[in-house]
């Protein structure tokens, strides 16, 4: 592949490689067998100094072949491949950052097979096959089975309303159901900048739905966001939410 596809994956690794690796990555070691020992020298170095996350996926690696697959490893195995391609991607070549994210993808798929439910290992394969193929329809489905399986994970949602919403007229209209569902979530949960940027930026176009949403979403939440759009200089009609001219107030 060339230049123009590792820069892309590049720009969606980077929006979400560092959400998963303190909330997910570690409790998969601290559950996975043989994996306490791979946690512990984790812990200990928590900033990853580089060829840390190498010393990790070789020693991974090297461990024997199961006869029954563990679920819990598989994953491990798929999201340190992950974080792999991401190191890749800052400071290796395209031809490298390319072999890599293919890796990466071959392991998450793996996983998939063993954890079809995982939600998050859903929007990652989207993104993956996204940055390294480039965007030809069929990644919808992974969206949808992300949906499917983890409708309501908020640590997710934070990343994937964006995603999806930037082919939003692409989704079916259950799928699009999902997205709007989960920008109310959103707001309703209070993560208000994540809205807003949602909002005002690859949402702007279905803006109308989007706030239509809101009407039964929780007042403090309603009011967060038109305080927030205010600030912007950025005059949009929340439901029940009387505009207010004074964004410092």
């Amino acid at each position: 592949m060339g230049m123009w596809n590792s820069v892309r994956l590049l720009l969606l690794l980077l929006g979400i490689a560092g959400l998963w690796w303190s909330t997910t990555a570690l409790p998969i070691f601290r559950s996975s067998a043989p994996g306490r020992e791979l946690t512990d020298q984790i812990v200990e170095d928590r900033r990853f100094k580089p060829g840390v996350i190498a010393q990790v996926l070789e020693r991974m690696e090297s461990e024997p072949k199961r006869i029954v697959p563990q679920g819990a490893f598989a994953r491990a195995l798929a999201l340190i491949n992950v974080r792999t391609a991401e190191e890749a991607a800052q400071r290796k070549s395209a031809g490298e950052v390319d072999r890599e994210a293919a890796r990466a993808e071959d392991k998450v798929r793996a996983s998939l097979t063993i954890n079809p439910a995982d939600s998050f290992l859903w929007l990652i394969l989207y993104s993956l096959d996204t940055g390294h193929n480039g965007f030809d329809g069929k990644q919808t489905s992974y969206l949808d089975q992300s949906y499917k399986t983890g409708p309501r994970e908020g640590w997710i949602a934070l990343r994937r309303n964006r995603i999806a919403l930037a082919l939003f007229s692409l989704l079916g209209e259950p799928g699009q159901e999902e997205v709007v569902a989960e920008f109310a979530g959103l707001v309703e949960s209070e993560f208000i900048d994540d809205a807003a940027l949602n909002l005002l930026g690859v949402g702007w176009a279905h803006r109308e739905r989007l706030v239509s949403s809101l009407q039964r979403a929780d007042v403090t939440g309603r009011e967060a966001l038109a305080k927030r759009l205010s600030q912007e200089g950025i005059k949009v009609a929340i439901p029940g939410i009387q505009n207010d001219e004074r964004p410092w107030r």
